[in-house]
């Protein structure tokens, strides 16, 4: 019969790959991934890294041209225009998964949303937020928020300033609702 100390040096000797079981000669245990890890194809071209705003919450907002909620772009510009001297970033990820709603290229999705709604914040090229081709963020966010994945378009994930997901607001819910804006308050003032 194997005793349990016997049973852990052949787990950490499985693990490591050595029979070396001291704490000694231990790995370091490697830190989560977090939200800085990626970035996305920017509309126009270059790239949008989410390294550059590590430190600072964003906003990352799954959108489409032709939904019920796109008028959420105009909401999304005021939390912008309201927050972003404090040090909020919005990333727009437009999206066809969900109906079909974003059908168009750049100059069709750049016309909606900075000539319609006058967005000034980064706008990613079109991105899958959903399924086995999902954007690597998009992955992580769901490992991370299992219970907060996207079900339409303009769903909501806030970055906290320590890169993980501090929230989730699901697609009704309004940029401008006062529970949106509280929790980016709280966010930049962690």
């Amino acid at each position: 019969m194997i005793n349990r100390r016997q049973m852990i040096a052949t787990m950490v000797w499985a693990a490591t790959g050595s029979g070396v079981a001291s704490s000694v000669h231990a790995q370091p245990a490697m830190s989560r991934i977090t939200a800085y890890g990626f970035s996305f194809q920017g509309l126009k071209g270059g790239d949008i890294r989410l390294v550059d705003y590590a430190g600072k919450p964003i906003l990352v907002v799954n959108t489409a041209s032709l939904c019920g909620y796109t008028p959420q772009y105009a909401g999304l510009q005021q939390l912008w225009t309201q927050f972003r001297d404090r040090g909020l970033t919005i990333i727009g990820v437009p999206s066809n998964d969900f109906g079909g709603q974003e059908p168009g290229g750049t100059s069709e999705i750049a016309e909606t949303a900075e000539q319609t709604y006058h967005v000034t914040f980064p706008i990613t090229a079109k991105t899958s937020v959903k399924g086995p081709n999902a954007h690597p963020f998009y992955k992580w966010a769901a490992a991370e928020r299992p219970a907060d994945l996207p079900s339409w378009n303009f769903h909501k994930y806030l970055v906290g300033r320590d890169g993980h997901i501090a929230d989730a607001f699901s697609s009704r819910i309004e940029p401008t609702d006062t529970r949106v804006a509280t929790a980016i308050a709280r966010s930049l003032t962690a």
